[in-house]
This record gives structure tokens, sequence and C-alpha cells, in this order.
């Protein structure tokens, strides 16, 4: 019977020191504002991590990295199990060929697929990086080479969902498996599209001058949420089309939209002013979570917020003093994944962060 009591007092003195161990880590990933986050983790430490999805069945994390210690200078395709916090000494599995410039990867129902956007038909070097700033304004490019393909979890190409001319990209998948959200500029302007699965249907969604991208959609199925630019004033109409012409894109003035599935209903969420984006749907679908930096003058910081579905009480969820973007909940709402430069030393790093999701 002593011994069962040592044994017993030994595991109470575990247990306390392994929550105060979590609470340490915790203090020192996140900040004391944070009430959603609880349990933070990093995931990555080095390089240039974004875009980590979930797999249908929680177990696995699909991202985009720029590493050279991973032997990549330029974004390639990497998976990882959602539990695995290795990284800091270990490379992950590629999905992705390794040549090219590859972006946007999601999980397939079944979890034995994934699809994401590549140039590498066009070229196996990476693309060239535009100017970040081109009169003094932040852009991005909008590679023409982008196509959309299907890999097994083997990094065997198996289908390629996208052959037109121009760029197509940022494919997310239906929490209902039954289509495919993307951006194209198949028309001429940056427009939303959905097709089935494998890629039949191709349905134009919206129809408005600006670019429109980054689409997910609702728990539900019946929804999409999504960034947009709208350019107004002739100004900025011819602005955005020669920034277009030149295969870029100026992100600073976007806001968060809605529409049904078919682009009916189309709604304006925020008119906060400055760069709104990385939109998410909340597990229960009646809020939305995204990065702005409206409530600053000089560009930095980002941070996340949440938002009703209906534009009303904005709250400020994430407060780091740089950079925190791409929030996605898992698929049983229990955590939450994003990328941020907290805890890079100083560096313009952007590394992975798991949280458990706490209401």
């Amino acid at each position: 019977m002593k011994h069962l009591y040592l044994f017993k007092q030994t595991l109470i003195i575990i247990l306390f020191f392994s929550v105060k161990l979590i609470e340490a880590q915790d203090s020192e990933l996140k900040y004391p504002q944070e009430k959603y986050f609880k349990n933070i983790k990093q995931i990555t430490f080095s390089g240039e991590n974004a875009e980590a999805y979930w797999s249908f069945d929680d177990s696995k994390l699909i991202f985009q990295s720029t590493n050279e210690k991973w032997g990549e200078n330029c974004d390639q395709i990497y998976i990882i199990d959602s539990n695995d916090y290795t990284l800091k000494d270990s490379i992950p599995n590629r999905i992705s060929l390794g040549i090219g410039r590859t972006t946007c990867s999601y999980f397939l129902p079944g979890d034995t697929t994934v699809l994401y956007a590549s140039t590498h038909l066009k070229d196996a070097k990476c693309p060239h990086s535009p100017a970040r700033r081109i009169n003094g304004k932040y852009v991005w490019p909008i590679y023409d080479s982008y196509d959309i393909f299907i890999s097994d979890l083997k990094g065997n190409i198996v289908k390629q969902i996208t052959n037109e001319k121009g760029y197509d990209a940022e494919a997310t998948v239906s929490p209902k498996g039954d289509k495919i959200v993307f951006t194209s500029i198949r028309s001429g302007d940056l427009e939303l599209y959905t097709c089935n699965i494998d890629g039949s249907n191709v349905t134009q969604i919206t129809n408005q001058l600006g670019y429109d991208g980054g689409a997910f959609f609702s728990n539900d199925g019946k929804k999409l949420v999504f960034r947009s630019s709208r350019p107004k004033t002739e100004k900025e109409i011819t602005e955005y089309k020669d920034l277009l012409n030149q295969g870029l894109v100026q992100p600073t003035k976007m806001e968060i939209y809605t529409c049904n599935v078919d682009g009916s209903n189309l709604k304006q969420i925020t008119n906060l002013g400055n760069a709104n984006w990385s939109p998410f749907y909340h597990p229960t679908d009646q809020k939305i979570i995204f990065c702005s930096n409206h409530a600053t003058k000089i560009g930095f910081p980002f941070n996340l917020y949440m938002i009703d579905t209906n534009g009303e009480n904005l709250e400020q969820i994430s407060f780091d003093k740089t950079f925190d973007s791409f929030p996605v909940f898992s698929n049983d709402g229990k955590k939450i994944v994003f990328s941020s430069n907290r805890n890079n030393g100083g560096t313009r790093e952007t590394n992975i962060f798991i949280a458990d999701w706490v209401e």
C-alpha cells in the first residue's frame, strides 16, 4: 500500500509540473489578451510557412513553405501529422514535385489525395519574384503559369483540374466534399469559380471588377466567404487594370464578402479600410474569423479578428506585434491553426502554430 501511495503522489507531482509546462509554453507563445487560445504549440521553426489546412479527419495538416534548411528556395507543399511537433529537428514530407512554385493546397474527401496550384508546367525553375513595391505600393504577383492539380500522398500528380490560359489558383474544398472553389483570370478579371470535385461543371460565381480570392465554404457548404478589392473611382480602376496587365495585384485595400455558393446574395461584411483578408467561417457558421491591419496607419501589425456574419460585433482575437494570419478551424471545431511572426527572434520568419480553441 505504501508503494501505491508513493506512486500516486509521484503521479500527482508529474501532472502538476506537466500543467505548469503547458502554462509556461502558453505564456511564451501567446499574449495575455488571447483568451480563445489554449495549449498553443509551434509547429515550424524556420523559413516562410503559411496556409496550413486540416485533413477531413483532422489528423494531418498540409501547408506551403519556403525553407532553405529543407533544401527549397521556392514555395513547396508539405504534409505533417497534426499532432507532430518535431519539425524543429526534422523535415516534413514534401508532397509537391519540388519544381516551379506551388501554393494553396487542400485535402480532398477521403484524405488520400490533395490539390494545389503549381507553375511547373511552364518552367521547372522558380518564377521571378517581382519587386514587392511598385511606386511605393505593396503588390502580389499573379503568375499566369499557375494551374490546379490533384496529387496522391506520395507526390504523384493524378489529375490536372484547370487548363485555361492565365492564373488559376487559390482552390479550397467544401466540407461536404462535393465542390471546389478557386480564383481564375479566364474572364479577364480575377473572379471566383466553382467546379465539381473532378473538375467538371465549372461555374463563374463573381462578376464585378476587382480581385476576388481566398474563398472558403461555410461548414454547411451553402455559402462562400472571400476577400475582395472593389476599385470604384476612375483612378482606382485604372491602377487595378494596369497592375493586372503586369500580373500584379495590390492587396492593401480589401474587404470581406460572403455569397451563396451559386453567387447570389452577395454581401460586404467588413468596411474597415486597409487590408482585410484570409477569412474563414467559425464552426457555428454565425461568425467569420479573418486577418486585418485596419487598426494601423503604417501597414503592420496584422492580427486576427472575428465578426458576426451580419457585420456586427467585431472582436480582436490575436495581439501579435507584427503578423498573425491564415486562421483555420479544425473540422471538429476544437482547434485552430494559424501563421505568425511571433517567437521568431526578431527575424522575418513566419511559422505555423496550433492552439485549442476555447469559448
